[in-house]
Formats: structure tokens, sequence, C-alpha cells
């Protein structure tokens, strides 16, 4: 079946103040510490992550909710000046959209401040059952941010499947530091790919090895694909563990490297490639993304991915079997595909207005 978005992501979008790097601690007492450079940009795990499979060449929508404020705004216009479908991103009536605040340090490390706003309202009722049933694959972010979505996320999940798209799951940090398993073992179940850095993975899954805790968590259902910052990805699945190193560039801000890898993972599974070529399109998007401040200054396109990933990234043979192939328009490589210069944008899916609100709801 053709669907009118390759991908769905679900989960926040804020604007984010990037500021360092800091040479030394944080300092209270009313000290003024002056930093080489500030930006304000776009912000949210599931933002960035749509943003790059967008710059990829995905057809994006984007479910979620911003306030009624400018920086709400911010978020909306950024998102649609990068290519992701925002009529199903909702105005919330009442709460502000969150803001972020990021301090970089000169060793590459970062603390980040985060005011939740309109993210603690999120909830299944802002991913309609038509947006699911039209998207080749779902993806969820920061899902211990939004809790009332991250109790229904594995019903979300589940119609994904119903309608034969792929899910993927990035759960961020936990602010609380609970890593609670009632509530994710159930999305888990219904999570293809569950996508957490090396720090996540350690504490999802409580073990302190990280081989081993990519195969606990793998055990649970997903497979898992674990971001390692200069030492590359690993992914375990079907008891099988794959590696791909860290494409090779001068990084200047990792704001959003992980989402950017998440966006090249999930592009290269829809355009057909095995685990171990994905992983290692998902380790350059990740690495390239960081040659510029901020989360999508510097998302690499395809054809820039797939070079810097090398002969790591061979394709899975076309045929019947692979929907992503280049052989079906469902294919972004496709001539039919609408993010084709030669196709125009499928029809069959009205997004709502973009200043839809919860106003109407009952």
């Amino acid at each position: 079946m053709m669907r009118t978005f390759d991908l769905l992501v679900v989960g926040d979008a804020n604007p984010d103040v990037v500021i360092g790097p800091l040479h030394g601690p944080l300092e209270f007492g009313q000290r003024e510490q002056l930093v080489e450079r500030a930006g304000l940009v776009l912000g949210g795990s599931a933002a960035i992550m749509a943003c790059g499979a967008a710059r990829l060449g995905l057809r994006v929508a984007f479910a979620g909710r911003v306030g009624d404020d400018p920086a709400g705004a911010f978020v909306r216009e950024a998102l649609a000046g990068r290519g992701v479908d925002v009529g199903f991103l909702v105005t919330d009536p009442v709460l502000p959209t969150p803001l972020t605040t990021v301090v970089t340090a000169g060793d590459g490390d970062r603390a980040v401040l985060t005011a939740p706003g309109c993210l603690t309202a999120t909830g299944p009722e802002d991913v309609p059952a038509d947006l699911i049933a039209a998207s080749r694959h779902v993806h969820a972010a920061s899902f211990f941010l939004m809790p009332r979505l991250a109790r229904s996320l594995a019903s979300v999940f589940g119609r994904a499947r119903e309608a034969g798209a792929t899910t993927s799951l990035d759960t961020n940090d936990d602010p609380a530091g609970r890593w609670d398993r009632e509530l994710l073992d159930p999305v888990m179940k219904f999570t293809d790919f569950l996508l957490p850095n090396a720090a996540e993975a350690r504490a999802l899954a409580g073990e302190r090895d990280l081989l081993r805790a990519a195969t606990v968590l793998a055990g649970r259902g997903p497979a898992v694909v674990v971001k390692d910052g200069a030492d590359g990805a690993l992914a375990c699945a079907g008891g099988l563990l794959s590696r791909a190193p860290a494409a090779s560039v001068e990084p200047v801000d990792t704001v959003g490297a992980g989402d950017s890898f998440d966006a090249g993972f999930v592009a290269a599974i829809l355009r057909g490639l095995d685990l171990r070529g994905a992983l290692a399109v998902a380790a350059a998007c990740g690495s390239l993304s960081t040659r510029a401040s901020g989360g999508t200054a510097a998302q690499p396109t395809w054809d820039e991915a797939r070079a810097a990933a090398g002969a790591h990234s061979a394709d899975v043979p076309a045929g019947p079997d692979n929907p992503a192939t280049p052989d079906t328009p469902n294919s972004p490589d496709h001539p039919d595909h609408p993010n084709s210069s030669n196709s125009p944008a499928e029809k069959g899916i009205s997004s709502s207005p973009s200043t839809r609100d919860t106003r109407s709801r009952s």
C-alpha cells in the first residue's frame, strides 16, 4: 500500500538556547561568565530527528504539542522550513511551549535544563489514527518527558503495527532517574528498534557492561541499536552483534547528534539497507551533524551520509519481500516517490490546519 508519509515522528519540539563552551564549572552567586558563542535553534529530540529524516529525503509528519506563544510559532516555522509536515502539530491553548537551555563544556559534554511546558499534556489524542495508518514507520522520542503519552504509547505503536508500519523508540534521558520498567516494558513489545545511547542503554538494562546491556534489552523484544559517541555504534538483534565506526569529523557541537543518528538509521531501513548497513549510515549521520552549532544545521543529505558510511553500508538485495528497495514507489529513490523531483506529492490524507488546538476536544 502506498502511504502518504514515510515517517511519523511523535514527541517533543522546542527552542534550544545553546551556549558555550564553558571552560570550568557553572558558577552561581550572580557571577557572569563569558563563552565563545550562543544560538537560538530548533530543539527537542523528536524535532531534530524529524528534520534529519526530511533532509535525508523522507516524507515526514510530526505529531506533538507547542504552546500558543512566540516559541511555538518559532518551532512550527523551523520544522516546516526543513520540510516536515506540521499539519498535525497541536497548539495547546493553555500550557506554554517547552524551552531548553544547553550549556556545552570544552570536553564535548553538556548540561541540559528543560522547562517541560505542554509536554506533560501530550497524549494519545495528539496522534490521530488516520495519520498512523498513512505512515510507513512511527518513531517516538523523549519517552520520560511525556508521562501521558508514555502510558499510552503501547497502544499507539500497536495501531502502527496493525497498519503494517514499523516502529522505533528513543527514550532519551529520564530526569527522575527511575527508568521505570513497568512503564516501558509494554511499549517494548510493540517496538521494532530501540535507539538509546550508551548511558541510557546501561540505565535501561541495569547493567554496567554495554554489550551485556544491549543483549538484555534485545531480550525484551526489539532490535537494540546503541549510540556510543566517538566509538561509533553497535546493534544487537537475533543474537547477533554488529558494529559501525563513527565518521571522522572535527566536532563543533554534539547537540542533537543522537537524534540525527536516529534519522539516519530509520531512513536507511526504509530505503532497504540491512541492519549492518543502516548502522553504518546512522553512525555517519550522527558524526556529520556535529560539524556546526545546533542540532539541525549540519545534518547530511542521503548522498553525504552514504559517502561517509562507505563500504559499511551495503544494500540488501531488491525483491518483493523488501518494500523499501528502489524498485518500489515507497522508496525515496524511486522516481514516483513524492520527494523525487519527478513526482508530485501524493494526496490521500488531509492535514489539520497548522493552528490545530485542543479547544474543540471533549
